[in-house]
């Protein structure tokens, strides 16, 4: 997996780089700034970026902005944004044309390199991943508590859910049946007003359509 990383700290930037290259991936570049980014994107056409949000020029959105522009001259670019914050807004533009092959995840909630390799896997296969973090502020956001009719094995379900896990992974990891897994999400979708459109990432963009449409 050819890998572009995007971060203006130079410390976390180099820590990115070995750690992907542990897990087999190759980072064909790193760079600290967005047109330095974008410039990367057209030289080396790499299948994944891992972009931060608060980059220089401006230490904004342009991270954010050059990803979204990324995209539109390499429609096959994944993209991973690793944040610090929760930012709704950008949730919304990273996911907003439905092709999938994107993630946001919180910096200090990628607890393992699997996790991280597991998330870069799903978005170069053209799956989305989001921190549970992020899907539970975009709903509180426009809801009053919609996660609160949900019970505790349902939350987990709807965390591993909005991490781009199947049913069979799901099950396995709660340690649970199939069955009892799509019993789940049935009730997850009913509770919040969502049809089952079945596969991974469609579900996890349909939260995302039915959050917007609010």
């Amino acid at each position: 997996m050819r890998v572009l990383v995007a971060d203006d700290s130079v410390l976390l930037r180099e820590g990115l780089v070995r750690l992907l290259r542990e897990t087999g991936a190759e980072v064909v570049a790193a760079v600290g700034d967005a047109p330095s980014f974008l410039a990367a994107v057209a030289e080396h056409e790499p299948e994944v970026a891992v972009v931060d949000i608060r980059m220089p020029p401006t230490m904004t959105d342009d991270g954010l902005r050059a990803a979204v522009q990324a995209r539109t001259l390499q429609p096959a670019l994944g993209v991973l944004v690793l944040s610090a914050y929760v930012e709704l807004s950008y949730a919304d533009v990273l996911l907003s044309d439905g092709r999938g092959g994107v993630g946001y995840l919180l910096k200090d909630r990628v607890a393992s390199l699997e996790t991280l390799a597991d998330a870069l896997r799903t978005i170069a296969s053209g799956g989305t991943v989001l921190d549970p973090e992020v899907v539970a502020q975009l709903l509180v956001a426009r809801r009053a508590d919609p996660l609160a009719a949900l019970s505790r094995r349902e939350r987990d379900v709807l965390g591993l859910m909005a991490e781009g896990r199947s049913n069979a992974a799901i099950a396995a990891r709660l340690v649970v049946s199939a069955g009892a897994v799509e019993k789940h999400i049935s009730n997850i979708f009913a509770k919040v007003g969502l049809p089952d459109v079945g596969a991974d990432n469609r579900r996890v963009l349909a939260v995302l359509a039915w959050l917007k449409a609010r």
